[in-house]
């Protein structure tokens, strides 16, 4: 590429810092879109660079001007939301992911207490992991220090493109943005005011960036972009998580989906075993760690009430042939398949099967889970450390709602993803995840023997 192209598409990239609408996307030839995607990217690394010098109180002054900011904006942001949601039921987008793209006023007042409560956390920056004095003097620290350029693809979920950037921010780092077409415009209104606010505060506005403007080419881009871009953070559908890990040169942190199982154990109490799965599954169905199977032992008397306040709040049950057997008549349910108990259905629908014991339980989940969240229910302490003891997941609940694996509901302030892999992060993803370590030497002329 020659040099005056290369100059011509790092010029459409920097009017692009300024946020394209999807409808008005700059017309670039693959090669440019390189150029311009990598052009963010190293002004990325160079805003990376002022914010890990930032002190607490800098970015904690940001994150109160962003929520600030977002409550001033409001008319604003629910103006551009509703073109998308318009947008978005035109298209035939499902019931789920319709409210996972909208905002109202009460979600944005959440966003913004959010950001207050991400300000009053502890800076993990600085934090020393471990250090000792060796045996010849040399002094060390282990401590975290920020990422440094932080890279999220997501999808129609406008509280994310909040979410991740004020995590990004408090743990010093960058942060480039895909948040796809079908938020665009509210993601244009989110990024704008995010910029703003950094800027107000005398802080690189290029620590906030996006790609949407270059469509899926800026996202494959965005994979591509190793040495450029630290790591890469997916967060959606099983599609889109895959086509990232398996396409990325970008290290992944992988946000996985969540087929999430509760265990209703034969010593269940029948009152908590009919609010919590009222709450684990109807209090939004859309998100990740919402219940998708239930596992009720033989033995257990509380399925008939479970079942029918399920009913009873519009839940379709997918029920195993035991289950239908033991069921009411007055409780409708459809034949469960081997799909259902693969399935994340982020709706009002849940997969029901009738176990005999822990370990049928346990075997179920080993066979089926995600990894994400699974809980119990039971009065048996024995069972309740046998389940802890036995499930592999990123999360493991005892009597309670696996709604409660978030990041703001767990005092991480927010939250980038959940993670389910085993490497550097597992679980909610808060403002240590977004760290690394360096080690620190510091001797008095000593030199190796």
């Amino acid at each position: 590429m020659t040099e005056a192209l290369i100059h011509q598409a790092a010029e459409k990239s920097n009017d692009s810092a300024e946020v394209t609408s999807a409808p008005e996307k700059a017309q670039l030839s693959p090669a440019e879109v390189e150029v311009a995607v990598y052009a963010i990217a190293d002004r990325s690394r160079h805003a990376a660079r002022s914010m890990a010098r930032a002190n607490r109180a800098r970015k904690d002054k940001a994150l109160r001007a962003i929520g600030g900011a977002l409550i001033d904006s409001k008319s604003q942001i629910l103006a551009a939301n509703a073109k998308d949601v318009e947008s978005g039921r035109a298209n035939g987008t499902s019931v789920a992911l319709l409210d996972r793209l909208t905002l109202n006023e009460a979600r944005i007042d959440a966003l913004a207490a959010a950001l207050e409560n991400l300000a009053g956390l502890p800076d993990p920056v600085g934090n020393v992991v471990r250090g000792q004095t060796l045996p010849n003097g040399l002094r060390l620290r282990q401590v975290n220090v920020p990422m440094g350029v932080v890279a999220a693809i997501y999808e129609a979920r406008p509280n994310v493109t909040v979410d991740i950037a004020g995590l990004a921010l408090k743990s010093g780092n960058a942060v480039i943005l895909r948040g796809g077409t079908a938020a665009a415009a509210t993601n244009e209104a989110l990024i704008r005011v995010l910029r703003e606010a950094l800027e107000s505060v005398g802080l690189p506005a290029d620590a906030v960036q996006t790609v949407d403007q270059f469509g899926r080419e800026g996202a494959n881009v965005l994979m591509r972009a190793r040495g450029r871009v630290d790591v890469l953070i997916p967060r959606g559908g099983r599609d889109l998580i895959q086509t990232v890990v398996t396409n990325s040169s970008v290290p992944v942190i992988e946000t996985g989906e969540g087929n999430v199982h509760i265990f209703l154990d034969e010593s269940a109490n029948e009152d908590m075993a009919v609010e919590i799965l009222l709450n684990a599954k109807t209090q939004r169905p859309s998100v990740c760690n919402t219940v998708e199977t239930l596992l009720v032992h033989s033995r257990s008397t509380v399925l008939p009430a479970v079942a029918a306040a399920l009913r009873k709040a519009g839940v379709t049950l997918h029920a195993d042939e035991r289950v239908r057997a033991a069921l009411p008549a007055s409780v409708e349910s459809v034949p469960a398949t081997d799909e259902d108990w693969a399935t994340e259905y982020m709706d009002l629908d849940l997969a029901v099967a009738m176990v005999d014991n822990l370990d049928e339980a346990v075997k179920h989940i080993r066979s089926w889970s995600t990894g994400h969240t699974e809980a119990i229910i039971t009065n048996d302490l024995a069972n309740a450390e046998r389940f802890i003891a036995e499930i592999d997941s990123a999360a493991v609940i005892v009597n309670a709602s696996t709604r409660f694996t978030d990041g703001g509901e767990l005092g991480l302030g927010a939250e980038v993803g959940i993670s389910t892999q085993k490497l550097h992060a597992r679980g909610p993803m808060g403002l240590t995840e977004l760290t690394t370590t360096k080690w620190i030497v510091q001797g008095e002329g000593q030199i190796r023997s």
